[in-house]
């Protein structure tokens, strides 16, 4: 048993004194004289003295042992500072709060839209308020349509609504600074008195009947997918962007402070010149946007499933369901009967 562990088996007579490492010791006469003593050896003289004898070892010098921190000293766990800490925590407050507050908004947000839907699924007839245009409570005319892009209109087209909406505004906001700049033209020739006339004919005019004509079905084609108001849509908007190419040009007499009217203007006066070519940029700037615009949503109605033939069926079936149309065509279905029966038979 012994070859297989490093352990003397029990029955092996060894004297562990009989260790070279014990023997070494005990030859040796520079150790204390009670190393030599052995208790068990059946001897009555009393242990020998102890003697100091010096190791013969090479003293080591000793060494300082490391020093002990007091427990009052404080003790450095790092770069931790009490004033960061509690300015961490202070922004993590501030920002948890300003968290709470914009989800509180967005549940606000979609409680309202969710009972805007609830509304529109009990069908026609469920009452809905028209918000456009947003007029004061004291005024005695009130909003005429019903707009809400976020709730209308599928979310992938609500940034190309969003844009045609500011578009519009942006037309609006030209043809007054048109309105402007013609009346500045006015000031210092009193012979273009036309063009002022027109200037403000077309800022009355075009404002409410491009937002009826071309916005209002280009909004209703995006909310329903309705292929007859896309058609509507194009074919309003492309003569809307030949008359903002017209505006940009400035033909004299029309109204409009292009770029004809502007530099002839610049040589009479350069304030008033300058002024109608601000007004002769917008239209420029405005042009280009109703051609990008036209080209945006054209792409937009290819990758519906609108199309001609949807176009007219949805048409027709508009027509029919209108109540007056129903009633004119039974009208006239009753006249024809009546006069096929009252009239007299042809004679042979």
């Amino acid at each position: 048993m012994s070859k297989y562990s490093g352990f003397p088996e029990p029955l092996d007579d060894q004297n562990p004194f009989q260790d070279p490492a014990v023997t070494q010791h005990s030859s040796s006469t520079g150790y204390a004289t009670l190393d030599l003593y052995n208790p068990f050896e059946g001897t009555v003289e009393p242990p020998p003295p102890y003697e100091a004898t010096s190791p013969s070892t090479p003293s080591v010098p000793a060494q300082t042992p490391p020093s002990r921190r007091t427990p009052t000293e404080p003790r450095n766990y790092g770069s931790y500072n009490t004033h960061d800490s509690q300015t961490a925590v202070n922004a993590t407050t501030t920002e948890l709060m300003k968290k709470q507050e914009e989800l509180e908004r967005k549940a606000q947000e979609l409680e309202r839209r969710e009972r805007e839907l609830q509304s529109h699924t009990l069908g026609p007839g469920a009452s809905r308020q028209n918000n456009w245009p947003p007029l004061p409570s004291f005024c005695p005319v009130g909003p005429c349509f019903y707009q809400d892009i976020n709730v209308e209109i599928s979310q992938h087209f609500q940034r190309t609504v969003t844009i045609m909406y500011y578009f519009w505004l942006f037309g609006a906001g030209t043809l007054l600074f048109n309105l402007i700049s013609s009346l500045a033209m006015f000031c210092i020739d009193t012979s273009v008195g036309v063009g002022l006339g027109l200037a403000i004919l077309w800022a009355l005019l075009f404002t409410p009947c491009s937002f009826v004509c071309w916005y209002r079905p280009a909004y209703k084609a995006f909310r329903s997918d309705s292929s007859v108001n896309f058609f509507f849509f194009f074919f309003v908007f492309f003569a809307q962007v030949v008359v903002y190419v017209i505006m940009t040009i400035g033909i004299p007499g029309w109204g409009f402070s292009g770029w004809i009217v502007s530099l002839t203007a610049l040589k009479r006066s350069v304030a008033v010149g300058a002024i109608m070519m601000m007004n002769a940029i917008l239209f420029t700037a405005q042009a280009a946007i109703g051609v990008f615009m036209l080209k945006k949503v054209h792409g937009l109605y290819r990758q519906t499933d609108a199309s001609f033939q949807k176009a007219q069926a949805e048409f027709a079936t508009g027509v029919m369901s209108n109540q007056a149309v129903r009633q004119a065509a039974a009208n006239a279905a009753a006249n024809a009967a009546q006069g096929a029966f009252t009239s007299p038979p042809l004679s042979s």
